[in-house]
Parts: structure tokens; C-alpha cells; sequence
């Protein structure tokens, strides 16, 4: 490879990390819900793509083999996280603690996670809309690129999705709250 080729491969890959490593992050995170092996997981792709350029790879769309590279990696993570049981853990001299300032950091996850899953519950074209544009991270251009349809479109239709994704979110949360209302009355009304 000459120095020539060698330095054409770091100012595309420098490009793609400034245009997309935003993006490949926040992908990453909403997959393993961890911001450290997140930055990790998209430090390792660019760094596998490095080395597929340097063996002469061909890289026609930047963007998709990057994605693709990252994919590869979460599943690879996912394969190697083991479940431990408690009882291994407390074998091993692990002690449950409640540490209250990740108390909040932890709620938010979960809400986070709560909201990733109600997605899917959203109709079809605003889930895919709300998926390009909040997971991956795409712009309105390049959604309306991808769907074929008008940036205009694009846009409405990712208004309509996150005004009926709020609506779920309110739902559920009245629905709660009355299941919590209902047990803690017929408890009243058995104890009389």
C-alpha cells in the first residue's frame, strides 16, 4: 500500500468519525445500555475498519459497512456476556448494596428502555421513522432518502410518532397508577 493510499484511508475514516461515530454511539448505547462499552464497541469498529483498509478493502458505503461492522460486534457481545446467578456472586464475595446516586441514573435507564420498547407498539411508519431518526441517528434528509418519500413527510410523520408515543407513555402511566389505586382500595375494603 502506498503512503499515497495510506493517507487517503485516514482522511475518509477521520470523515467517517466526525459524520457518523454521533450516531454509531448512540446506536451502540440503545443495544447494550452501557455508555463505556458503547464507546468501546464503536472504538473496536473503526479500528477493524482501519485494518480492512489496510489489507485493501474496498469500502463503497462508508456508513452501512460501519453499521454493519458495529452489528457484528454487539452480537459478539451479546454472545460473551454470561448470566451469573446470585448465589455465584455471593460465592465470590459479592455484596448487594443500594448506592442512591445511581438510583436515579438507573430509573431514567429503565424508563429509556421502557420508551425504546413501546416503539414497536407505535404503527409501522412511525416506528421506522422514530427508529432512523432517534436510534440511528440519520437525519431528515437522509430518511426521506431512504423511504422515498418527502422531507416534509419525513418530518410530520416523526411528529405524529413522538405525539403518539407520548400518549402511550401517559397511558401506561395512568394505567399504573389506577392498578395501584384498585389493589390499595379493595385491600381498604377487605380489612372492613
Amino acid at each position: 500500500m502506498t503512503r499515497n493510499q495510506i493517507i487517503e484511508n485516514q482522511n475518509m475514516l477521520a470523515v467517517a468519525h466526525q459524520e457518523y461515530g454521533r450516531g454509531l454511539s448512540n446506536y451502540s448505547y440503545f443495544k447494550v445500555y452501557n455508555h463505556a462499552l458503547a464507546e468501546d464497541l464503536v472504538q473496536d469498529t473503526f479500528l477493524k475498519t482501519w485494518n480492512y483498509l489496510m489489507k485493501g478493502g474496498k469500502i463503497d458505503a462508508m456508513k452501512s459497512f460501519l453499521y454493519h461492522v458495529l452489528n457484528c460486534l454487539i452480537i459478539d457481545e451479546y454472545r460473551r456476556r454470561r448470566v451469573s446467578s446470585l448465589d455465584d456472586l455471593l460465592e465470590k464475595g459479592y455484596e448487594p448494596s443500594c448506592d442512591c446516586d445511581d438510583l436515579e441514573h438507573n430509573t431514567d435507564v429503565l424508563d429509556g428502555k421502557a420508551i425504546a420498547g413501546m416503539i414497536d407498539l407505535l404503527p409501522k411508519k412511525y416506528s421506522e421513522v422514530l427508529k432512523m431518526r432517534y436510534v440511528k441517528d440519520l437525519s431528515i434528509a437522509e430518511i426521506a432518502k431512504a423511504t422515498k418519500q418527502s422531507k416534509n413527510t419525513i418530518a410530520v410523520q416523526i411528529h405524529r410518532g413522538l405525539m403518539k408515543l407520548k400518549e402511550l407513555v401517559d397511558t401506561d402511566k395512568t394505567d399504573m397508577h389506577n392498578r395501584a389505586y384498585k389493589t390499595d382500595s379493595s385491600e381498604i375494603e377487605a380489612a372492613y
